[in-house]
């Protein structure tokens, strides 16, 4: 692809409607996401019936933004690229079947983008990292469906090193959020409460703390928090100021030991892959200031760099799946109109390893 060349982004997989236009340089023409949190935040999570339905009403009108935004036509674009898995099956059909449309219409390239790849490419955008991460390097993908570590190795090559055994981070954090009363989304409520507490008030487990591989485990903190939360004396939970302290300290006490998790296991990711250039992390709990600080901490123990996107391109964003679209049709990978979306499309089948 020429330098000059425009690609627009479609993200539609969960619970925000994004769309974003990049040039094919790394530079951000325009950007827009719209959060769904009104609409979700009575049931205290994501609903996939309205997610599809406000992503078909948001979408047309997000993508005519940005363009303008950009001061292009839909004619100036070299190719489309929309999420297409893994995610809520409705709002992909919506996103992917936009995007091919659009393509249709103008006759462009499309693009099925993985939404994994698209935050495990985040670190290439050269805004992020001057000239972009050089491959390998090891990605901490941190988010409330997914919790890895993975070898990047370029395009379309990704190794998984380790996962979780049971919940993900963000899962983790946003149902520790509702032990605490907190209200949803619990990850930013807990991340804005712990700031008030003690991470040493509570000796809670580190799950696998010190084991070998890369895997991870989160239910059994998870539980740990559950039986502190029921011992809180009654006359605590009368006195609205102590209450306030003694969750604090728990929302700290938790944060702290999932840092201390995150950041063991990405020592051992490294040792098993001796030859990154860089320590990644991405996913909307790679916002969370605590976690950034320990994996910085174990980046600048083995002499790396702590690549990780700003915080408005750590949760679901176009900008990423514009930058994966623009990164693959590079190397003239293209995707047939007909390709499905898929609600769970692992990493490693991208290079046919299933």
């Amino acid at each position: 692809m020429d330098a000059s060349a425009v690609v627009l982004g479609l993200e539609s997989s969960c619970d925000e409607t994004a769309a974003a236009v990049l040039r094919a340089d790394g530079t951000i023409l325009a950007e827009a996401v719209l959060s769904q949190l009104e609409e979700h935040a009575p049931y205290g999570g994501v609903v996939p019936e309205i997610a599809a339905r406000a992503h078909l009403d948001h979408l047309p009108r997000l993508a005519a933004r940005v363009m303008a935004e950009a001061g292009l036509g839909f004619g100036d674009l070299a190719g489309i690229a929309a999420t297409s898995g893994p995610g809520l099956i409705g709002g992909l059909i919506v996103g992917a079947s936009f995007g091919k449309g659009l393509a249709i219409a103008r006759g462009l390239p499309f693009v099925a983008v993985n939404h994994l790849e698209a935050h495990a490419l985040t670190a290439t955008l050269p805004g992020i990292v001057p000239e972009g991460a050089r491959f390998p390097y090891l990605l901490l993908l941190l988010s409330g469906g997914h919790c890895q570590c993975v070898a990047v190795e370029g395009i379309g090559r990704y190794r998984r090193l380790g996962t979780t055994l049971d919940d993900a981070v963000g899962e983790a954090f946003d149902k520790t959020a509702k032990l605490l009363g907190l209200p949803w989304p619990g990850g930013p409520a807990l991340e804005r409460l712990a700031t008030r507490g003690d991470p040493r008030a509570h000796a809670l487990p580190r799950p696998l703390l010190g084991r070998a591989g890369c895997d991870f485990s989160f239910s059994g903190l998870k539980t740990a928090v559950a039986h502190a939360v029921g011992r809180i004396p009654a006359e605590v939970r009368q006195d609205a100021a102590r209450l306030l302290r003694a969750q604090a300290d728990l929302a700290a006490s938790f944060q702290a030991a999932v840092a201390a998790v995150l950041a063991d296991r990405a020592r051992h990711a490294l040792d098993a892959l001796p030859a990154a250039t860089a320590l990644v992390v991405a996913g909307g709990v790679a916002a969370n200031a605590a976690v950034r600080g320990a994996l910085a901490g174990v980046a600048a123990e083995r002499g790396l760099a702590l690549v990780a996107p700003p915080i408005r391109l750590c949760t679901d964003n176009a900008v990423m799946v514009a930058w994966a679209g623009i990164e693959r049709l590079r190397l003239g990978l293209a995707d047939p109109l007909g390709h499905a979306p898929r609600p769970r499309w692992p990493l490693e089948s991208l290079a046919g390893l299933e």
